[in-house]
């Protein structure tokens, strides 16, 4: 790319009045999203979330953990990834028009990201996602030449293989079935995680500190060990949110895409999760036959088109003047996106974890209700600090070592 070897203007962050609101808006929503989805790891052990309708629940718990597990797991993860794609493109397009080295700044950017995971995952919660985003997201230089819609039909086939992986183990369990080696395999995949858990109850509800951190240590080094399955879904994502980028920015000419987003995405991903609910409710560690590699396929591939049926949903929505209150709320949250990231995993453990309150263990339906009271606040402190600030400490952090200077702190 010619940005990267001819002079120009120096590199710089967005001016907050050159914003796409839209993305914005979108950011926040996949905030709340992203905390409903991760309380179950705050308040359990994190091995055991995403596995479906924990068994163990009752009542309104039951009923609350599945709404989570069907309108809420993954999709809005998936939202944050297409969003982190988007924002790659821009960056790109950015610094063709102005002349600055994207590479350069791309790397700084990613090495700062992944420098801020990691502190995360071995200081605060051990599900973070920055590190897989940091990792993922140098891949993304070597497709700054290909940004558009052949590149999201590629990212859509890289975003399918965890569920192709999924599938596979399902159909070829039939033929795996009178195998000891395979039964063996399975029995102690099972065993591993219930030491897991166990480990995780241990050091996260009851223990200290440092307990914690060890255990977190010893998380990350699991997560590492399976980049390269979730990498993928989550690279895929990256390289289908140039295209999302488009769509938001002149959504008059997509009213198509946006139109099929609505209506055809949206009850495709819900089918999709519902008869993955009905295959497999719950699936069990070590638990890998047909119904339930059928299940988590279904599950892992429906979390695209729900998530676009959401974005198109949320586009018509902001598109009514009565939206523009709570919209300027979400927006805010949104240009803080990073620093609410941390800040909820810091609430979290301090209300969850045995060297905080010791709420470890609450139930489901509370979870949910502390997920909407603690989001509800950031949307008013948001608002509140870019008043006074241009940008939350953690993209000050970051867009610091993207840029290879302070940025200015005042609000615009």
């Amino acid at each position: 790319m010619r940005a990267d070897t001819r002079a120009g203007q120096p590199a710089a962050p967005l001016p907050p009045m050159a914003r796409v609101a839209a993305l914005d808006v979108l950011r926040g929503l996949a905030l709340l999203g992203i905390l409903l989805m991760n309380l179950e790891g705050f308040a359990g052990p994190p091995a055991q979330m995403g596995t479906g309708i924990d068994p163990a629940w009752r009542g309104l718990d039951r009923w609350a953990d599945a709404a989570i597990y069907v309108l809420v797991q993954g999709k809005f993860v998936a939202l944050f990834s297409l969003l982190f794609g988007a924002g790659f493109a821009a960056m790109a397009a950015r610094a063709e028009g102005e002349g600055w080295p994207l590479s350069q700044v791309w790397l700084r950017r990613c090495i700062g990201l992944l420098l801020i995971g990691l502190a995360h995952a071995l200081l605060l919660w051990s599900g973070d996602i920055l590190v897989t985003y940091a990792l993922c997201g140098l891949v993304l230089l070597a497709f700054r030449e290909v940004l558009g819609g052949l590149l999201a039909w590629v990212g859509a086939g890289v975003f399918l293989i965890p569920a192709g992986v999924s599938l596979l183990a399902g159909l070829a369990e039939p033929a795996l079935a009178g195998s000891a080696q395979w039964q063996h395999a399975l029995q102690a995949q099972a065993a591993h995680v219930a030491e897991v858990t166990r480990a995780q109850v241990l050091a996260y509800g009851h223990g200290d500190f440092a307990m914690a951190t060890a255990q977190r240590l010893r998380d990350l080094g699991q997560s590492l060990s399976v980049l390269p399955i979730t990498g993928a879904q989550v690279l895929g994502l990256f390289l289908i949110g140039p295209w999302l980028g488009q769509v938001l920015a002149r959504p008059q000419a997509h009213a198509r895409a946006l139109a099929w987003m609505r209506q055809g995405a949206l009850p495709l991903g819900l089918g999709m999760t519902l008869v993955s609910v009905w295959l497999a409710p719950w699936i069990a560690p070590g638990r890998a036959d047909l119904r339930a590699g059928l299940a988590a396929a279904l599950m892992l591939a429906a979390s695209l088109p729900l998530c676009l049926g959401y974005i198109g949903w949320t586009l018509r929505w902001l598109a009514h003047p009565a939206s523009a209150r709570l919209a300027g709320l979400l927006a805010a949250a949104g240009r803080l996106a990073l620093s609410n990231y941390l800040l909820q995993s810091l609430v979290c453990v301090g209300v969850f974890y045995g060297y905080g309150m010791g709420a470890f263990g609450l139930g489901r339906a509370w979870q949910v209700a502390l997920g909407f009271g603690l989001f509800a606040l950031q949307l008013l402190v948001s608002r509140w600090w870019l008043a006074r600030a241009a940008m939350g400490p953690a993209e000050w952090l970051l867009r610091a070592a993207a840029y290879a200077r302070a940025p200015g702190r005042r609000a615009s």
